[in-house]
């Protein structure tokens, strides 16, 4: 019988994933994810199996603790404006703000099970913002997506996330 885990593994999840959504899966090392977390690599590997399987990992409680909790306040939002100024504020936000949008640009073309992930995340998003958008809601999402897109590629000032547009 092995020993018990020495680790907070929900722990180690969020860590992996405020390195996931700063260098991507490709920039992110398995020292990088050894040294973040403090977890020896043999039980890094035996937790989560690859650093491939950790990144799917925290995409899902990423999307599970994150976007939709997000989404599903969003689809409360009726005002058009606001829905769309609570979106750009709110979505793949957060400890790892961008990693769903990261994980689009970087490993959904190449990864069918991120892409799946992805897929979702941005469904979630479409579904939200249809009380306030109906037939564009997608177009809307794309609106959404390419603001954080700029609201990422933004040099970093103090660590913080820019504000949100403001409403007109």
């Amino acid at each position: 019988m092995g020993r018990p885990r020495a680790f907070d593994t929900d722990q180690a999840v969020r860590t992996a994933a405020a390195l996931f959504a700063a260098h991507g899966f490709e920039g992110t090392s398995v020292d990088d994810l050894v040294m973040a977390t403090g977890i020896h690599r043999g039980s890094l590997y035996k937790a989560f199996g690859s650093k491939r399987s950790l990144h799917l990992t925290v995409l899902r409680t990423h999307l599970d603790h994150e976007i939709h909790p997000a989404t599903a306040a969003l689809a409360t939002v009726t005002d058009p404006a606001r829905a769309l100024s609570t979106a750009i504020a709110s979505f793949d936000n957060g400890p790892a703000a961008g990693l769903l949008l990261l994980a689009a640009a970087e490993r959904a073309p190449h990864d069918p099970e991120v892409a799946a992930l992805v897929a979702e995340g941005i469904a979630a998003l479409e579904e939200a913002l249809r009380p306030s958008h109906g037939a564009d809601a997608s177009h809307t999402a794309s609106t959404v997506l390419g603001a954080r897109l700029r609201l990422r590629a933004r040099p970093a000032t103090t660590g913080a996330q820019p504000a949100a547009p403001k409403e007109h």
